[in-house]
């Protein structure tokens, strides 16, 4: 079995036009293909070398990962003189993935790397994560090391991106018992030695995944006296210095094999990356990011799970002298599960690809000024990939904890059984929506994109791509869906009232994410209709729904409900 190889559309997503120019422009022209044996020598080469490695993490993901997960499950993760100790299967597990040479995936060859983009990162984590979400934490955190790559020094690249491709484990602690979603109240205290030349980190971080790693990024407040965001800076710290150690391990609902620490700062010796003051504003917003497209991965992985342990249920189980899959309750449950998963994963490589051409610009920036085209595409990209990064992270993780549901329900009372994998899939998915920012928050963050129009604008260009004759009907029902969240955009902002669109705009959120991944189950559905077209019939079925569930509430919403609402 191979978690790759199974899924035939995991290599669809390799196959899109976009990804060509990424290739190229990562590969810088495919120039180093003389200096290293492992470089491709064109686009064709990539793609049989990204296929080797997805081949191989399927292989290992089927054979060692989603087997060892029972086993990291019972035993997790233990704490001893201040250090970490890991299950021995996430030891077996990492080890399998250092020896394999999937560490430092997207790093430059220079430094070991495999200097893959994120788009095919995202396919290997989507693999990972199917077969153990929690093991797919520790692995996908090495992504930390991109901060130190864009934003550190020459010598901190140096220093710390061979130890990561070489395998050394990382963490990004960020959040403290009183600054949790509320990072400017970070409090954990950064003091510079003159006599020592360094900074010293004092403090406590709370809920920090991975908390005992072999290299921290540190959030911590530089500028003494300083009460709000600007007076943050990001630090690096190595494990081996000193002066860092796990007070406890939280005990939590699922991924066990994550350990999720609390961590004490006592005179750690740290290095400033990047400039200070910016360590909130610039580089921990970039950090989020990454981590958000990260959860949203790891929420496809834990989808696609869900879905394959309903799906082989239901086809074994027989109830009434036949197999539950053939009892319309069944199989509607397990089509939309289907349909769901498939619309998410669009969602997310839609967003990866954005987020690799973001990456591209920012790296010939480094080397050049960017031409005024270049500035300006590089501008598109850039809005493109914070503007979905929110909606892939809050409605991808939704998909899970709702495909986790849906599969216990297919179960049944065996469901609630600890004897099957659906159980664990349950609370591992739920995790998915609240860390990295909640669905709450990413509705925050998405909101100004809908009443900027930056999402109707989307919905446009993707609407006027071209599908075939025999899509026409299906994109004519997508239209009519945009039109009705364009509808329901401006009944929002006629109110006029901040609060207002603060109550509404969970409903403008949905209506425009599941516009948007209709419309690009479409164009997947165009690029191969055989093996999307089930799915798209049914999402834009669920997506009519909700849309117009929510066009519903909003255009019969008067503002005296506020008042009710807010009753205790």
């Amino acid at each position: 079995m191979n978690y790759y190889s199974d899924n035939e559309i995991l290599r669809h997503y390799l196959g899109h036009p976009l990804l060509k120019r990424i290739v190229e422009a990562k590969e810088q022209g495919y120039s180093q293909a003389d200096k290293y044996n492992y470089a491709p020598a064109d686009f064709a080469e990539a793609v049989e070398g990204y296929e080797q490695v997805l081949e191989l993490v399927g292989e290992l993901c089927a054979e060692y990962i989603a087997p060892n997960a029972m086993a990291v499950e019972e035993e997790g993760p233990s704490v001893e003189n201040g250090r970490v100790k890991y299950a021995p299967a996430t030891e077996h597990n990492l080890d399998l993935f250092r020896k394999a040479g999937l560490m430092g995936v997207s790093l430059p060859r220079c430094y070991g790397g495999l200097n893959f983009p994120m788009t095919v990162f995202t396919l290997i984590e989507d693999v990972v994560s199917r077969a153990d979400a929690a093991f797919g934490n520790l692995w996908a955190l090495q992504d930390c090391a991109e901060t130190i790559n864009c934003f550190g020094s020459d010598k901190q690249r140096e220093r710390y991106l061979p130890r990561v491709c070489a395998g050394a484990t990382m963490s990004m602690d960020l959040t403290e018992p009183d600054a949790g979603s509320d990072l400017q109240s970070v409090r954990l205290k950064a003091t510079y030695s003159e006599e020592d030349g360094c900074w010293y980190l004092d403090g406590v971080k709370r809920f920090i995944t991975n908390g005992d790693s072999d290299i921290h990024l540190v959030l911590a407040r530089s500028e003494e006296g300083s009460v709000d965001g600007r007076g943050l800076s990001l630090f690096i710290v190595e494990k081996e210095c000193g002066g860092v150690h796990t007070r406890r391990l939280e005990n939590k609902m699922g991924i066990h094999g994550s350990p999720t620490c609390e961590i004490v700062f006592n005179r750690a010796r740290a290095e400033l990356c990047g400039s200070r003051r910016m360590g909130l504003i610039k580089y921990v917003m970039s950090l989020m990011n990454g981590a958000r497209l990260g959860i949203a991965t790891q929420s496809v992985g834990l989808a696609q799970a869900t879905y394959n342990e309903a799906l082989e249920y239901a086809r074994s189980r027989k109830q009434f002298g036949k197999e539950i899959i053939n009892f319309p309750a069944v199989y509607d449950i397990v089509g939309t599960m289907k349909a769901r998963l498939d619309a998410a994963r669009s969602l997310l490589y839609e967003t990866a690809r954005n987020v690799d051409m973001t990456n591209i610009f920012n790296d010939i920036a480094r080397e050049r000024s960017l031409t005024p085209e270049e500035r300006q595409e590089s501008k598109i990209f850039a809005k493109k990939a914070d503007a979905l990064t929110p909606i892939v992270k809050g409605i991808a993780s939704e998909i899970a904890n709702q495909n986790a549901y849906d599969a216990v329900q297919v179960h049944g009372g065996s469901g609630y059984m600890r004897d099957y994998l659906c159980e664990r899939l349950y609370r591992d998915a739920r995790i998915t929506s609240i860390y990295e920012g909640t669905t709450q928050l990413q509705v925050v963050a998405a909101i100004r994109y809908a009443t900027g129009g930056f999402y109707s604008q989307l919905l446009n260009e993707y609407l006027s791509e071209n599908v075939p004759e025999s899509l026409q009907p299906l994109r004519v029902r997508v239209q009519n869906m945009c039109d009705k969240y364009n509808e329901a955009l401006e009944r929002v902002q006629s109110f006029g009232d901040q609060e207002i669109i603060d109550f509404l705009a969970r409903r403008i959120y949905e209506m425009a994410s599941y516009s948007i991944m209709s419309s690009l189950l479409l164009l997947d559905a165009a690029a191969n209709e055989e093996l999307f077209l089930p799915s798209l019939n049914r999402f834009i079925a669920i997506s009519e729904a909700i849309v117009a569930g929510h066009s519903t509430y909003i255009c019969n919403f008067v503002p005296e409900l506020i008042n009710y609402f807010k009753q205790k």
